[in-house]
């Protein structure tokens, strides 16, 4: 669905982009494209680059006096001296835009993940409500081992969830007369939740197969008047803990003609391909150990290592995500499942994406992990992201293993929708909000919101 990010924009755009004349790159872009001698390919190119560069004025939102401000809000006795010192010295994520700068939308979160040693003079308190939601994943942690243990393994200790999922269209998006086609993510048939139940949803609607690799529910709407435009569904479904202890002395050679090894131990481009520098990587990484149960591990402990968790801009505006994760040392829940997938195909140990959403009941956000497969084990899984985030002694669970506040709407990454989707997506990679698109064009994120809500939250054993 993306390969066309694999042909190159030009230097000169390129260029315009870097310097942050965004103008100056759309006027060349929009002169380009007035050629007829164009292929199909290119473009889509360039006409993505177009929307890119809209979506990046998005990221960066902040003006320098605004974000000032925000900062002191964390910080109160910061000078502005030292603001501009720290922009001086690369610490604040921010660039020219048309000549004038502004800041990452995020560069706040950022700062303090990347700078610890500030975090004294930080004036907000702890968050309450994320230990909360910590103390709870812990015990639930714990009780997954311990039922785990006692039964040899497996999936264990279920879960009921209900909830509702909506999209909302803000008044005067799409004019009067037009249509309007919603995609909302639905549960994923799979082991970790075999069990779902539509309830019912706002519209007519169509469920793509249980199976989808990105499954959603499907609605499609003419604008009758000038509102705010509603579309949701309800369902429950049903999710367990997955707990297996792993002896690496029974793990057993891939049969390299199998299905599973064949299609995932291959690249996706354009954001699981093997570079020079990743294939330099996971070499280095596995180096010695021929076990693909520990070369997997080690792959997980590299990165929870070295990656920092930070806030990203949106997945379209990346050509190659791992790569940026690797030389920029930072990524998301996804970003860093993306490296690891990329590394352990790299490896030879067949390794696939999962998502959708963590439904921790106290606090729920969306979320990105990934698995991994190992003979005779099947399906093994992988969250770098709160591996790195755990105390020490709980880091390994989640290599292997998974907690069950989880609701999964895709198994793989960038595949097309049922029915299919006319334009570019919103999020080419995931799918976790949705994705909306009228008879013109797709509509983005800054057009409409979104509301996960659990309804209800039921332990079944």
């Amino acid at each position: 669905m993306l390969r066309f990010l694999l042909i190159g924009i030009p230097d000169d755009i390129r260029e315009k982009i870097v310097a942050g004349d965004l103008r100056g790159a759309e006027q060349e872009i929009r002169r380009k494209l007035e050629r007829k001698d164009l292929k199909p390919d290119y473009i889509d190119r360039l006409l993505f680059e177009l929307e890119r560069i809209r979506r990046l004025r998005l990221e960066y939102n902040i003006v320098e006096e605004d974000a000032f401000r925000k900062f002191r809000e964390e910080i109160p006795d910061l000078t502005r001296d030292e603001f501009r010192e720290l922009m001086s010295r690369g610490k604040l994520d921010y660039r020219v835009v048309d000549g004038e700068i502004r800041f990452f939308k995020h560069f706040i979160f950022n700062f303090f993940k990347l700078n610890k040693d500030w975090g004294k003079r930080r004036a907000r308190k702890e968050d309450e409500k994320r230990e909360k939601a910590r103390k709870l994943l812990f015990k639930h942690q714990d009780k997954i081992r311990e039922l785990a243990e006692y039964r040899g393994g497996g999936y264990v200790f279920p879960i009921k969830f209900r909830l509702l999922h909506k999209v909302t269209i803000n008044p005067g998006v799409v004019p009067v007369g037009e249509k309007v086609r919603v995609w909302i993510p639905f549960p994923r048939r799979c082991d970790l939740q075999p069990e779902i139940r539509f309830i019912s949803a706002s519209d007519k609607y169509y469920l793509s197969h249980e199976y989808s690799p990105q499954r959603t529910i499907y609605f499609e709407a003419t604008v009758e008047e000038n509102r705010s435009l509603e579309f949701w569904v309800e369902y429950e479904y049903t999710v367990y803990g997955y707990y297996r202890k792993i002896d690496p002395s029974k793990v057993e050679p891939y049969d390299k003609g199998n299905d599973i090894y064949v299609r995932y131990t291959t690249e996706q481009p354009p954001h699981i391909v093997f570079t020079p520098r990743l294939e330099k990587l996971a070499k280095e990484i596995t180096l010695g150990e021929n076990n693909p149960y520990l070369r997997a591990k080690k792959i997980f402990k590299w990165i929870i290592s070295n990656i920092t968790y930070n806030l990203p801009y949106e997945y379209s505006l990346y050509d190659c995500i791992p790569e940026f994760v690797y030389s920029e040392r930072r990524g998301d829940c996804g970003m860093q499942a993306l490296l690891f997938i990329t590394l352990c195909r790299i490896a030879g140990i067949p390794a696939r994406w999962q998502s959708g959403w963590y439904m921790n009941p106290i606090r729920h956000s969306m979320h990105d992990w990934a698995q991994f497969y190992i003979e005779p084990y099947g399906w093994l899984y992988a969250d770098p992201s709160f591996g790195g985030s755990m105390p020490q002694e709980r880091k390994e669970f989640y290599i292997g293993n998974i907690d069950h506040f989880r609701f999964v709407a895709n198994g793989d990454i960038s595949t097309q929708f049922d029915p299919p989707k006319r334009y570019f997506r919103s999020d080419p990679v995931d799918n976790q909000r949705g994705e909306i698109e009228t008879d013109r064009d797709n509509l983005y994120y800054d057009k409409w919101r979104y509301e996960m809500k659990i309804i209800e939250y039921r332990e079944l054993e």
